[in-house]
C-alpha cells in the first residue's frame, strides 16, 4: 500500500466517479471512452496543468502543496473526511517506506478503566486495524457471543471486526443492512491505510480480505473513505431477535477506539439489551466476563 500508489489510485478512481453533467462540464453529446471526467477536465477545474495532474495520478510528483490538494478536493467534490484523506495520502507518499511489522497492540490503562466503567452497555476496544483488543461481557455477548470470550487476551487469536464482517457468517447475519455495515468497515480501513501506508499487518489484512471476499475487493476498489463516529443499525441477534442500536466510536488516541452500542430509553431494544446481562457465551447461563489486560 505504497503512499504514491494510493494517491494515484484515489485520484483516478474518484475522477472516474464524477460525471460531467453533475458539475456542468459540457460534453456536446459526444461518446466518451472512459467514465467520469477526463484528466484535462479535472485539471482545468482545479486550476493546475494537465501534465502536472497526470504526474500526480502516475505517482511521479511528490510535492503537491496543500493549496493544490485543496483545489483538487474541491474539483472532485470531496467531503471533509475525504479531503483530509487526500492530504494523508500525499504526505505518506513523500517518505520512504519502513516496512516494519509493528508490535502487538495493548489496551492503554485509561482505556481499560473506561471499558470497566461502561459495564452496563455493550462495549469493545478496537485497535488500528480493527482487531478486538478487549471487550466487556455485554460487548462480547452482542457482537461475538459465538466466539471464545478469552480470545482477546491472546494477541495471536484476537478477533478482527473487519474479518468478522466479511468472512464470518454469524456476524454477517447480525446486520439487517449488511452492505451498509460492510461499507463503513471498508471506509474506515481506507482512512487507516492512508495514515499508515507502511503497516505490513494492515497490508496483509487487506490482501486476505480481497482474496477471500469478492464483496470486500469490490468495495476496496471503490476508494470510498468514511469516518464512522456514529451509525445506527438494525441488528438481528440470534438470542434477542431484532433490535436497533446506535454504535458510537469513542477515540482513545491515534490507534485505539471504544465502540459502544446504545439504545433509546424505553425502547424494545433497551429491554432486549438488558437481557444480555443474564446470557453467557453461546446462550449458556451467564458467567464472569473476560477482560483483556489493561496494563
Amino acid at each position: 500500500m505504497n503512499g504514491k500508489v494510493q494517491l494515484g489510485e484515489f485520484l483516478r478512481t474518484r475522477r472516474s466517479q464524477l460525471l460531467p453533467e453533475e458539475i456542468g462540464v459540457p460534453t456536446y453529446g459526444e461518446r466518451r471512452r472512459v467514465p467520469g471526467l477526463r484528466r484535462e477536465e479535472l485539471a482545468l477545474l482545479a486550476g493546475v496543468s494537465v501534465s502536472y495532474y497526470t504526474r500526480l495520478e502516475q505517482g511521479q510528483s511528490l510535492n503537491a502543496s496543500p493549496q493544490v490538494l485543496d483545489a483538487l478536493a474541491r474539483a472532485l467534490r470531496l467531503e471533509e473526511t475525504e479531503r483530509l484523506h487526500l492530504h494523508n495520502l500525499a504526505r505518506s507518499g513523500k517518505g520512504p517506506g519502513r516496512g516494519r511489522r509493528p508490535a502487538p497492540e495493548r489496551v492503554a490503562r485509561a482505556t481499560g478503566q473506561l471499558l470497566e466503567a461502561l459495564a452496563h452497555v455493550p462495549a469493545i476496544v478496537t485497535g488500528r486495524r480493527s482487531d478486538v483488543l478487549a471487550w466487556n461481557r455485554l460487548g462480547h455477548a452482542l457482537f461475538a457471543g459465538h466466539l471464545d470470550p478469552g480470545a482477546t487476551d491472546r494477541p495471536a487469536e484476537r478477533p478482527n471486526m473487519a474479518r468478522l464482517v466479511f468472512l464470518d457468517a454469524h456476524t454477517r447475519d447480525l446486520y439487517a443492512d449488511w452492505p451498509a455495515k460492510a461499507r463503513a468497515v471498508v471506509g474506515n480501513l481506507r482512512l487507516v491505510a492512508g495514515q499508515y501506508p507502511d503497516d505490513l499487518a494492515l497490508h496483509t489484512l487487506v490482501g486476505e480480505l480481497s482474496s477471500k471476499s469478492p464483496d470486500f475487493a469490490l468495495m476496496w476498489a471503490d476508494h470510498r473513505v468514511k469516518a464512522c463516529a456514529v451509525a445506527t443499525y438494525e441488528m438481528r441477534h440470534p438470542l434477542l431477535g431484532p433490535l436497533t442500536v446506535t454504535q458510537q466510536t469513542l477515540s482513545q488516541g491515534p490507534s485505539q477506539n471504544i465502540v459502544v452500542a446504545t439504545t433509546e430509553a424505553g425502547s424494545p431494544a433497551r429491554t432486549a439489551l438488558s437481557l444480555l446481562a443474564h446470557v453467557g457465551p453461546q446462550g449458556d447461563p451467564a458467567r464472569p466476563g473476560t477482560l483483556a489486560d489493561a496494563g
